[in-house]
């Protein structure tokens, strides 16, 4: 990281302004090569200067410049923002004269990934960062800002403290057996505050889990029969057309999806094709992808024509979707009733008539209600959010369980000890006092280009 990097921050188009960032050691006197203004050298900390970006004596743009010197900048490096006209054409010859002058372009999220590296922000606050700029929701927002601000590294940090302690207790029986001030740690001593931990850890795990959907979105299938109005439902729920309607047959062939924000959680909504038993080919790769979504969705929205009696067909569907959120939407309410309640299996059932666009607003209300939607602005939002940090929480636990069977088979403390720091040293992964160059590589991959 000796090199200085530079990028463009903004996004590359037209606009009023633009910001080229520039970081390292060389970050000030390479733009002070081609700034003419004040010295930049010579000018105090966080300070803002007007002039123009210059290529030899041929002005390029009318700038703003901002220096912000070490450590106390977001890489903690020096910081130089080109502050430019945001179109294209001269954003990108300022950039390619700081590139000129000594600058390397940046690689994607390299600024974040020097604030990690330089110990500014640790692992989880990074990827709260690309969480940030890529949410799309109220509720994204809230639980980004959550981890950015830290709470959810102190949650870690307070866990991974316990365990220290522990640990410290342990080691001091086990290397000072003379010392007569410590506590003698035996298994019996220890069993308690494992459990403890365990508990505060579980708790953590599940909320984390319930709280996936305000940063995954909700993933929802619409399944049935073909022709029962499922692209009617998803044209409903989206408001437009997006879907073509039809009464033939099998005209939906292929997925097709699109979003919606309820109670400011997203929607991701997938219509899929009629599920049916069909000799044609293209249909059938159709039926077997609609098949192979139902596992994977958080909300199946199973729609059956009221119209017509139960068919195998319905309860073959109604046996994949066993151990899913599931709500029936008995459509064409406006027909004669041929399926009775008490022959579905699940409780959660709405009916609709998409002609007269009735019951997409009581469908949206269920949706609330087994997500338990209306209570998220009395939640604290401090969750793992990611899966990699919710699989070393649950990597963690794991470890704690074979501790709790260790302690029970009166395994000795010494190695009872060795299971504690394994876990210890995976919540120490989610915060990444650990980690492999690789993992480091792969998840700044995923940034946006001058974050």
């Amino acid at each position: 990281m000796n090199d200085t990097i530079a990028a463009i921050s903004t996004a590359l188009g037209v606009g009023a302004i633009s910001i080229i960032r520039v970081s390292g050691d060389s970050a000030v006197s390479i733009v002070n090569k081609i700034f003419k203004g004040k010295n930049l050298e010579e000018v105090p900390s966080h300070t803002i200067h007007y002039g123009q970006i210059v290529d030899h004596d041929t002005p390029i743009d009318e700038v703003l410049v901002t220096v912000m010197r070490s450590p106390k900048t977001f890489t903690r490096e020096d910081i130089v923002e080109i502050n430019c006209h945001g179109g294209i054409a001269p954003t990108n010859k300022v950039l390619e004269l700081v590139l000129k002058n000594g600058a390397r372009l940046a690689e994607a999220g390299e600024f974040t990934k020097r604030a990690f590296l330089n110990g500014r922000i640790d692992l989880t606050q990074a990827e709260s960062i690309m969480d940030l700029i890529s949410s799309k929701t109220e509720s994204n927002r809230k639980v980004a800002m959550k981890g950015l601000t830290g709470h959810v590294s102190n949650m870690i940090r307070s866990l991974r403290q316990k365990i220290l302690e522990l640990l410290a207790s342990i080691e001091v029986n086990i290397d000072y057996p003379e010392y007569e001030d410590a506590v003698v740690m035996t298994t019996e001593k220890v069993a308690p505050e494992i459990k403890k931990i365990l508990n505060e850890l579980n708790h953590i795990i599940q909320e984390s889990e319930n709280g996936k959907i305000l940063t995954s979105g909700i993933k929802t299938v619409i399944v049935g029969k073909p022709n029962v109005g499922k692209s009617s439902i998803l044209n409903r729920l989206l408001d437009e057309d997006k879907a073509i309607v039809t009464s033939i047959e099998g005209t939906t062939r292929d997925i097709i999806e699109g979003n919606i924000t309820i109670n400011g959680v997203a929607l991701n909504l997938i219509d899929t094709a009629g599920i049916h038993e069909t000799e044609d080919i293209i249909e059938k790769i159709g039926v077997d992808k609609s098949l192979q979504l139902i596992p994977e969705a958080d909300l199946v929205i199973l729609v059956l024509n009221q119209n017509e009696k139960l068919s195998d067909e319905d309860r073959r569907i109604f046996s994949v979707c066993d151990n899913k959120k599931t709500i029936i939407v008995l459509n064409k309410s406006d027909l004669e009733k041929r399926i009775e309640e008490d022959q579905l299996p699940y409780s959660n059932i709405i009916y609709t008539n998409t002609v007269e666009d009735t019951g997409i607003e009581p469908l949206k209300n269920k949706i609330c209600e087994l997500f338990h939607l209306e209570q998220l602005d009395q939640q604290d939002f401090s969750y793992l959010n990611n899966i990699r940090q919710i699989s070393l929480a649950k990597e963690a636990y794991s470890i704690l369980e074979e501790v709790m069977d260790g302690i029970q088979q009166e395994i000795p403390i010494d190695m009872i000890e060795i299971d504690i720091k394994r876990a210890w040293e995976k919540l120490g992964e989610i915060l990444g006092e650990s980690y492999s160059e690789e993992l480091i590589d792969q998840l700044f991959s995923q940034f946006c280009l001058g974050k």
